[in-house]
């Protein structure tokens, strides 16, 4: 049974996640969905590719992926199907398949949207999947659409440095208000060349030594470590890093006011 995983920003408080999956098994039940999440923050890019370049390697070759974040940030009259890695994606012409692999796709072609049918969630859905299943059935890629598409490209944004320091962004808050910064262990130890070093979090506070897991800390106290994707991750030990460092607070209610925030914040890294 093929795998197909969904990722989007259509958040859970309504019918829409339902409603595509639905659509998705209307037309091929053969597939075994995943839910990757829904909660991407609308238009958070950087957010949106760190998630999906974080999970297509841990599925078997020719999985599919159906991506549809942002999917209408431009009028758009075709829509992206893309093999890399012998991962094969779905997705709108909006720039993040770039920033997901950090540079362009290895087979990508243009599936056009019909004319005078309403661009929607359900066309979206439907014209990738038909894509999808047609893939199965043996159709080869370029018969599916134009593979002299001049794809939209956007740049997952690096980290900017210099020899005393590097200013990483917040990708993401997760779940247990852990914070995600764009600084991965080959740029940090690039930079470090073995230096002593502070992340600074807060004025007069920071962390001057990369751990290996929560334990290594005492409970209440901070720590930065590298996580499963290569990134660098600050968190408390049986706490809460986003709302003690002022990037959210945690209302208590299963709610979080940093999930409404963009994460242009930065956390700095000095080396002496």
């Amino acid at each position: 049974m093929p795998l197909l995983t969904f990722t989007s920003d259509f958040g859970s408080a309504d019918h829409l996640v339902g409603g595509v999956k639905g659509e998705i098994l209307k037309l091929n039940d053969g597939f075994q969905l995943i839910d990757i999440t829904h909660e991407i923050i609308p238009y958070n890019f950087m957010q949106a590719a760190y998630v999906c370049r974080s999970l297509f390697h841990s599925y078997p070759p020719e999985s599919f992926h159906l991506v549809l974040v942002n999917a209408f940030d431009s009028d758009l009259d075709h829509l992206l199907l893309v093999k890399h890695q012998n991962q094969i994606l779905g997705m709108p012409d909006n720039g993040l398949i770039t920033m997901i692999l950090n540079g362009p796709p290895e087979s990508v072609v243009a599936i056009p949207l019909p004319k005078g049918e309403k661009k929607g969630v359900r066309l979206f859905t439907r014209v990738i999947v038909e894509a999808f299943s047609a893939l199965l059935s043996g159709v080869k890629m370029e018969k599916l659409g134009d593979a002299g598409v001049r794809i939209v490209e956007k740049n997952f944004m690096r980290p900017y440095s210099t020899d005393q320091y590097i200013d990483g962004q917040i990708l993401m808050i997760d779940r247990f208000l852990n914070v995600v910064v764009n600084i991965t262990e080959e740029e940090f130890e690039e930079k470090r060349r073995g230096r002593p070093f502070k992340i600074v979090l807060l004025r007069n506070t920071y962390i001057e030594t990369i751990s290996r897991h929560y334990a290594d800390v005492p409970e209440g106290e901070k720590l930065a470590f590298f996580n499963e994707a290569g990134y660098l991750e600050i968190a408390v030990n049986k706490g809460y890093a986003a709302p003690l460092f002022g990037l959210g607070e945690y209302g208590g209610s299963g709610t979080h006011q940093h999930e409404r925030r963009q994460y242009y914040q930065t956390v700095k890294v000095f080396f002496e």
